[in-house]
């Protein structure tokens, strides 16, 4: 059951970009991939008959024919050069214009519909660095992919060829058998589909373990790494804290479960690779003793004889295909694990949709109708709210922690899906959402302000006279610097940032989740009342802790955390 899970997840991955759009472009650089593949193999085949031509001339010491078959060989070569050349250049582009478009279509999928986000909500318990998946594992998976098809591909083009010509050079084996004799015709070919089966699997069971070390080894790299991302992303608060020794210590447990792994694939690799040289050490003998009774009694000249060897060695070469690429073979299998997961869990995050009834109306108002909202594990945070909150008012929700505040921004936002009820808007309202954290990011400093929509022309004037409002005009000499602006501006400075983009988009309605905590009181009211001077007809819903909160805004919404409610006057 397992395996046929892991067919449907390769063939899912794999057939997707061939019935997309660029889907001829994709068979006709596969078509070439082929060709010259072939083309490869042909080569191969002329050259094993030259080895008969020119072992026998050697064998005659025919030097009128010394040249000619030199010059013969180097043709072959030539051409054997081209095809091999080209095989790997036309699948490299293939490659590149394969692993763009998985590479779009998981970026579109993850970011669309807030996927990225819904993760995190679904709280997939195997859902790690989906980052890497994206960036590492789809190359893997392209690059693995073509690979493993050209080397199948090339082998049983071999296999097919090189079998026929065995088959004709072995001629037959008499066995003895008592008053009568048993004549095995082609008896190599057989020779060598024994050996090969056998040795292929003995080479799955030798190798079969490093299938999940391949997989495991995958997510405790990008685990170690991300723990690293982590502390840089947070170094200031680490800093505060001293907390240097138990991130040390964490990345030391992470590190170890690396190093702990590598040593359990570097002994299943050992074993891998001394069973896979000793099996290709035998491959070279075998055929030189079966073929060396022919040859010593004469009915086999030398000719033939490194004829045979070259082609017991191609057959053997493509039935033991196997046994040469288990390593990469169990590689692939951890990638496709990696990748169906990773396609698995955004389809479940994706068919978490808001369960929220979103409409338009007519009434100037924000309205929430008969809200219920939960929390995943089905606990009720607020039953049957209703409320508006009309244009130009402005609306305190507060309550414990755990209460549910930011969790109703996030309904309103509609990237919560647990939960019912009606959610109305006024049609062509702009709505606009801040997190107690700014989110800057890299870019020049203007770029980060604007964010999310795109910088207009001529913008210096209106940008310097906001930051100035709000007390950050040192920063107008900077707005053209790039850097890493989250992590040089306090998060007060970060903050009064967010204020200036309300001011920029203009939006119909703002959503504010805390975000005036890093703020003093009196720069909390300054803001508050810069809003109300610019934007007077723009509705603001705040979360908030501070009882300095209650002088900037007309009512209040107190959650109980517990379905209780109570929406107030605010005195």
């Amino acid at each position: 059951m397992k395996d046929k899970k892991l067919y449907q997840m390769a063939w899912r991955l794999m057939s997707s970009y061939w019935h997309s759009q660029e889907k001829w472009k994709a068979r006709g650089l596969l078509a070439g991939v082929i060709a010259l593949t072939l083309g490869q193999v042909y080569m191969l085949v002329l050259l094993n008959g030259w080895n008969n031509d020119f072992y026998n001339a050697l064998q005659q010491r025919a030097f009128e024919s010394f040249w000619p078959l030199i010059g013969q060989f180097a043709g072959f070569a030539f051409l054997h050069i081209i095809f091999a050349v080209y095989a790997v250049y036309v699948r490299q582009i293939l490659e590149i214009k394969w692993r763009k478009w998985m590479t779009d279509k998981y970026l579109d999928r993850w970011l669309g519909h807030q996927t990225y986000y819904r993760l995190q909500v679904a709280g997939q318990d195997d859902m790690d660095n989906p980052d890497q998946r994206i960036a590492d594992d789809v190359n893997s998976f392209v690059n693995l992919t073509l690979g493993l098809f050209v080397g199948v591909l090339k082998q049983a083009t071999s296999l097919v060829a090189f079998v026929v010509i065995l088959w004709n050079l072995s001629g037959s084996l008499d066995i003895p058998l008592g008053d009568t004799v048993l004549s095995v015709p082609g008896y190599m070919v057989f020779v060598t589909l024994i050996y090969s089966v056998v040795g292929t699997w003995l080479a799955h069971k030798v190798g079969r373990k490093l299938i999940r070390l391949n997989y495991d080894q995958q997510r405790f790299e990008a685990d170690f790494r991300f723990s690293m991302v982590r502390v840089r992303e947070n170094s200031e608060s680490v800093a505060f804290y001293g907390g240097e020794k138990p991130e040390l210590q964490n990345f030391r447990e992470r590190f170890a479960l690396v190093i702990g792994n590598f040593w359990g694939l570097m002994k299943r690799t050992k074993l891998l690779n001394f069973y896979v040289n000793g099996y290709a050490q035998i491959a070279i003998i075998v055929p030189v003793l079966m073929c060396a009774p022919q040859y010593f009694n004469g009915t086999m000249q030398l000719g033939g004889f490194m004829q045979t060897i070259s082609a017991f060695g191609r057959v053997q070469d493509a039935l033991s295909y196997f046994v040469e690429s288990y390593d990469s073979i169990a590689q692939y299998v951890a990638v496709i694990r990696r990748l169906g997961g990773f396609a698995g869990h955004m389809e479940e995050a994706e068919a978490l949709a808001p369960s929220f009834d979103f409409t338009k109306n007519t009434s100037n108002a924000l309205q929430l109708w008969q809200m219920d909202i939960a929390l995943p594990d089905g606990r009720q945070l607020a039953e049957k709210l209703s409320i508006a909150v009309p244009a130009g008012k402005r609306l305190l929700i507060s309550g414990g922690s755990g209460a549910g505040k930011s969790t109703l921004l996030r309904a309103i936002a509609g990237i919560w899906p647990y939960g019912t009820g009606e959610i109305s808007l006024p049609t062509g309202w702009r709505t606009m959402f801040l997190p107690q954290r700014p989110y800057l990011p890299l870019g020049s400093l203007r770029r980060a302000i604007y964010y999310p929509q795109p910088v207009p022309e001529n913008t210096d004037d209106n940008l310097t006279g906001l930051l100035e409002r709000f007390g950050l005009q040192n920063l107008a000499g900077q707005l053209d610097a790039v850097d890493d602006w989250s992590r040089i501006l306090s998060l007060g400075e970060q903050q009064r940032l967010a204020f200036i983009r309300i001011l920029l988009l203009r939006p119909d309605i703002v959503f504010l989740d805390e975000s005036t905590s890093a703020l003093d009181e009196p720069r909390e009211a300054q803001a508050y009342e810069i809003l109300h001077q610019l934007l007077p007809q723009m509705a603001v819903v705040s979360v908030g802790h501070r009882s300095s909160l209650l002088n900037c805004h007309d009512k209040q919404l107190v959650l109980a955390g517990d379905g209780y409610w109570k929406l107030q006057d605010i005195k």
